[in-house]
């Protein structure tokens, strides 16, 4: 099957949003193999041996989308939010296994080596979840853009067109948001010291 292009995927999505059913079959193929990517990114920041598998993550988060009625503005609007179910998922699956004791059993994540697309372990996922749930309540643009970025992998241009901002404000949102995570980490006890 070729690949689709944004402007299918999107019209697609917003013909779903009318309440056009056979929008959403037709969709489902073309969008399955970027959440697929996406829950294998999630699923990289986890323990090996985690009982939860990439695919079951990518159904669980389709499960929750198709049943949650949205008006969706474009193919990175939807992708963003299936990151944000996706982060949700993994994080309630940890806070249900006991995972958030301090040095327990959570994969750790550089917070600092992550924001830029590195995979070393340093700083816990779930430290940095709740992290953005502070900043989400001092500037949740800055917390859009970190969550559009990181858990999302959309490029500065699409998080602009999510949150319909200048891409200048996206690296400017980013990087304030990253050395703010970072002390907030810091303070907490779970990021990097230094």
């Amino acid at each position: 099957m070729p690949a689709a292009l944004p402007q299918d995927v999107t019209q697609l999505l917003q013909a779903w949003s009318r309440g056009d059913s056979s929008a959403l079959k037709k969709l489902t193929p073309l969008v399955y193999k970027e959440l697929h990517r996406l829950a294998h990114r999630y699923m990289g920041f986890e323990n090996p041996g985690h009982t939860l598998q990439t695919t079951a993550l990518v159904n669980e988060a389709y499960l929750r989308l198709v049943s949650n009625q949205a008006s969706w503005q474009n193919r990175a609007h939807f992708f963003a939010i299936s990151a944000q179910l996706m982060r949700q998922i993994l994080v309630d699956f940890a806070r249900s296994r006991h995972q958030l004791k301090r040095g327990g059993q959570v994969q750790r994540v550089s917070l600092d080596e992550a924001l830029v697309g590195s995979k070393e372990p340093d700083a816990d996922l779930v430290a940095l979840d709740d992290a953005l749930k502070t900043l989400t309540s001092v500037d949740p643009r800055k917390s859009q853009v970190v969550e559009l970025r990181f858990f999302g992998g959309l490029s500065v241009e699409e998080t602009a067109e999510v949150l319909k901002v200048s891409t200048d404000t996206v690296l400017r949102d980013w990087r304030l948001a990253k050395l703010w995570l970072m002390r907030e980490m810091s303070r907490s006890g779970r990021g990097d010291k230094g």
